[in-house]
């Protein structure tokens, strides 16, 4: 199979690192010095310092003989951030054989990956990857497993095809909304259980946090049409703990340096990476008022993020909440 990774970040990166070790692999970089310094150091050491690319990875910085690569018979991995996202869906021909790895909410429009392909790229076979990975493990070739969701069968058995090895186990799935309604949730709460660790609160309020915080990503999954199940899968469950606990998570690290008392525009600018979960709060929290679902750690998270709040003030705020029933 021919494949192709948009995007030579972390995630695309390692990514197409795993799938050239099986299949013909081009990785697009929208930046040609970027391409070509990759290319001749086979490491991308801006964002995988220290892991050493195969030489059957090819590089490049031409988009248009990148898709052609893929063609209509193999696959086109998306990965940038959801700010890119429309804009990749955009430029591929109709029928493409599509899967993006962004995790978030669209700015402004307050869409979902599904949401934005159906509005500006509906001739796509597309769908989404996601689940528990940091980008530097999957490079290591450690163990990682990840889900593909789409209603299309045949491009969910692509995925698997491209993809599932020794290293890495692609499971499927029917429910592309409950997949990226968790990839993009547990970014926020990352940032909730970072600052709740950063302030030394313990373990107890750590599992609080996260068992709370599955309830509103559920909430929300539903009311958007996702399948309850699918949050106690890879894409729920799995990657808010691995978000929220994993010292890898940029989210969590937002949260640890907020409770340090750090600015949020310094804390962003010593990050030098995307934290999907800043640029996504405020557009998760917007999305669940207009559906009339309660999410109270997110609104906090909010307004933390929009220096309204301390984190000493979001936790009071949080606690104070009258009793009422579990579910």
């Amino acid at each position: 199979m021919q494949i192709t990774v948009l995007g030579a970040g972390a995630w695309g990166t390692a990514l197409a690192a795993q799938a050239a070790t099986r299949h013909p692999t081009v990785l697009w970089a929208r930046d040609d010095r970027q391409a070509r310094e990759i290319a001749a150091s086979r490491c991308n050491a801006r964002y995988l310092p220290g892991v050493a690319l195969p030489a059957a990875l090819a590089l490049t910085s031409d988009f248009s003989g990148a898709v052609a690569h893929a063609g209509l018979t193999g696959l086109v991995i998306v990965a940038t951030p959801t700010a890119a996202l429309r804009e990749m869906l955009q430029r591929l021909p109709d029928g493409t054989a599509t899967l993006w790895l962004s995790k978030g909410f669209e700015a402004g429009t307050g869409l979902l990956g599904h949401e934005i392909a159906r509005q500006a790229a509906p001739g796509l076979r597309a769908g989404v990857l996601s689940g528990p990975s940091f980008a530097l493990e999957v490079a290591r070739g450690q163990p990682t497993a990840l889900v593909a969701a789409s209603q299309d069968a045949a491009l969910r058995q692509a995925a698997v095809d491209a993809l599932h090895g020794p290293t890495l186990r692609v499971y499927s799935s029917t429910d592309p909304v409950g997949v990226e309604v968790g990839g993009a949730v547990k970014n926020v709460l990352a940032i909730a259980t970072g600052m709740a660790d950063g302030l030394a609160l313990g373990l107890n309020a750590r599992a609080a946090l996260i068992t709370r915080g599955l309830a509103e990503m559920t909430r929300l999954g539903l009311a958007l049409g996702a399948q309850a199940e699918t949050f106690m899968g890879l894409s729920g469950l799995g990657d808010l703990v691995l978000t929220a606990t994993g010292d890898l998570s940029r989210n969590r690290r937002v949260g640890l340096q907020l409770a340090e008392g750090k600015t949020l525009a310094h804390i962003l600018e010593d990050l030098g990476h995307v934290s999907e979960g800043v640029y996504s709060a405020r557009t998760v929290l917007d999305r669940a008022q207009a559906l009339g679902v309660e999410m109270p750690i997110t609104r906090a998270v909010v307004a933390v993020l929009q220096g309204e709040w301390t984190p000493q003030q979001a936790v009071q705020a949080l606690m104070q909440r009258g009793a009422r029933a579990e579910s």
